[in-house]
């Protein structure tokens, strides 16, 4: 984004609507991996009471996390300019 505080072209804006897509996509699939890992167990194994609201306490905790980090990250990634310019090319400085 090399406007700043100008108007953005269609292109620059159809690529943020791609990186929000994409971290909303990557977000609730890293949420999901992590919920199964960590609950995963407690539905497996049965275990009742304390140890059961445990596992699946940690897991939607630890999910909540991930996704918020991840739909964070990667706009703001985005926005810095992480990317290369050409796509499965590096920067010249790298």
């Amino acid at each position: 984004m090399e406007t700043y505080g100008g108007r953005r072209t269609q292109g620059e804006r159809d690529a943020v609507t791609i990186e929000i897509g994409y971290a909303l996509c990557s977000a609730a699939f890293a949420a999901a991996v992590l919920f199964g890992a960590l609950a995963g167990p407690a539905y497996l194994f049965d275990p009742t009471g304390a140890p059961r609201t445990a596992f699946v306490g940690a897991g939607v905790v630890l999910a909540v996390v991930v996704f918020s980090v991840r739909v964070v990250s990667v706009p703001a990634r985005f926005a810095r300019g992480g990317q290369p310019s050409q796509p499965g090319r590096t920067s010249p400085d790298s």
